[in-house]
């Protein structure tokens, strides 16, 4: 029998000030970062994936130092009939912020193994609505993200340049809007005049809830065919969208964590940081972004469960 443990920080108390009271999400967790115990975390939480499937999963700017390592993925997606990565192009212009770029890109990073759909590859979109929104009403989703039954996203957990950090909410919020139309009402900028430089975007909470707007419509779109699984792995204050440029991290791995629930993997992920004593850069870069916005904002929305309990499969 699975050992049940006590959380690092206990619920979101610690992070958000909230103090939550009633039923407990269940987000499985494991110290051991690799290929069986990835696969083994899925399994726990895999009873509607089916179908067609997508996995979102960020592949990274060329060369980047930090993105999850694709064997550890390659045997993971081997796992799922079906599937394929998913992503979509990039608002800022960088090495995905084209189709061919793009490409090129998953060539040089190594994402061969399997078909990688870029979702809005031809500029398409479907739009998606938002449930009870705080700002959107819809966003412009690649077009190809209304093809698959099922969604697993497997994030890569780490620092963010303008989220203060990128769990599962940040993967599907940002990654599966179109590059160009869908990303663009997700940063809160004109797609037919976005600054050139991304400090010009609006920044902090007014972010965070655009994101959760995001993250919501695909919630809701997939229902119960979604899963989230957050990698703490080199994590770097900077998203895998630096490149070569992130950071070096500052802070030890820690280890997966899996759930059928986004808020409370994320919550998690980010109290396990909060715990650890050797996360300041992390915390430092969350708190300078408002980052925790995207937690309680996740709750208002009532995306998920901000108290949760801890399932450590080892």
């Amino acid at each position: 029998m699975a050992e049940i443990i006590q959380a690092p920080v206990i619920g979101s108390k610690n992070v958000t000030g909230t103090n939550y009271t009633g039923s407990a999400a269940k987000v499985y967790f494991t110290k051991k970062i690799d290929a069986e115990h990835l696969i083994k975390l899925y399994k726990l939480i895999n009873e509607n994936i089916f179908g067609k499937v997508a996995i979102k999963l960020h592949t990274g700017e060329q060369h980047g130092p930090n993105i999850l390592p694709r064997d550890m993925v390659k045997a993971f997606q081997a796992q799922i009939p079906n599937s394929k990565i998913v992503e979509c192009n990039t608002l800022y212009h960088g090495d995905r912020f084209t189709t061919e770029g793009h490409r090129e890109t998953l060539k040089v990073n190594g994402w061969t193994f399997c078909d990688v759909d870029i979702m809005d590859e031809d500029d398409k979109v479907v739009n998606f609505p938002v449930k009870n929104g705080f700002h959107l009403k819809e966003v412009a989703m690649g077009a190809h993200l209304a093809d698959y039954d099922s969604l697993i996203v497997l994030t890569h957990f780490k620092g963010h340049a303008m989220g203060g950090f990128g769990g599962s909410m940040k993967n599907i919020g940002i990654g599966n809007a179109s590059g160009h139309l869908g990303k663009a009402q997700v940063h809160g900028v004109d797609p037919n005049n976005v600054p050139s430089n991304y400090l010009e975007w609006p920044m902090k909470e007014y972010f965070m809830e655009l994101m959760c707007d995001s993250a919501n419509a695909t919630c809701n779109h997939f229902g119960k065919n979604i899963i989230f699984i957050n990698v703490m792995r080199r994590m770097s204050v900077d998203c895998d969208c630096a490149g070569v440029t992130a950071a070096e991290p500052t802070m030890a791995d820690i280890g997966i964590c899996a759930s059928t629930d986004i808020l409370a993997v994320d919550q998690a992920c980010a109290d396990m940081v909060y715990a650890a004593h050797d996360s300041h850069d992390l915390k430092e870069r969350i708190e300078t972004r408002a980052g925790l916005r995207q937690l309680s904002a996740m709750a208002e929305a009532k995306l998920g469960n901000p108290q949760y309990e801890i399932i450590e499969i080892d």
